[in-house]
């Protein structure tokens, strides 16, 4: 079950995907489409086949986006949050093995395209909730626990 809350920022970046396939993208290839069409026989035509393809798939990211969008709750920065993890919070963590991961926890949508996003949903991300610098958090990975300890909180923007 994925959590339904984005960032103010994540939010604004589906919204702005929204509005640029809906209003530049679906009506430029659907003139692609349209002008193939009129050339005659579609099952050789492979600008017509790319571009019908093309608009399905931007039908379908519009219909999630749509729907998504309207349901998710966008959680805004809050100063109580400081000095605690939360959901936004940038976390810098380290690992017995001295390995240190510097990310943000963000909604299960906005991690796509980022290498340093974690979803609340992850196990790291559950583990670290309401910590503080210097406390520990052990994460449930597929090799056995691991402990992390949290070296520094912040909340503001990349």
């Amino acid at each position: 079950m994925k959590t339904n809350i984005i960032t103010r920022e994540g939010f604004n970046k589906l919204n702005k995907e929204h509005d640029f396939l809906w209003r530049e993208e679906r009506p430029e290839v659907t003139k692609k489409v349209a002008w193939a069409a009129s050339l005659g026989d579609r099952s050789e035509n492979a600008d017509y086949q790319y571009n019908k393809k093309r608009l399905r798939e931007i039908d379908r990211r519009v219909r999630f986006l749509r729907k998504y969008l309207e349901n998710v709750k966008v959680v805004d920065y809050s100063p109580q949050q400081d000095g605690k993890v939360f959901f936004g919070a940038w976390v810098e963590v380290e690992n017995d093995d001295e390995v240190i991961k510097r990310f943000r926890i963000v909604g299960p949508e906005e991690i796509y395209g980022r290498k340093d996003y974690i979803s609340i949903d992850s196990p790291m991300a559950r583990a670290l909730l309401k910590k503080e610098v210097d406390d520990e958090a052990e994460v449930q990975t597929p090799s056995g626990v691991v402990v992390w300890t949290v070296l520094d909180i912040s909340y503001q923007a990349d």
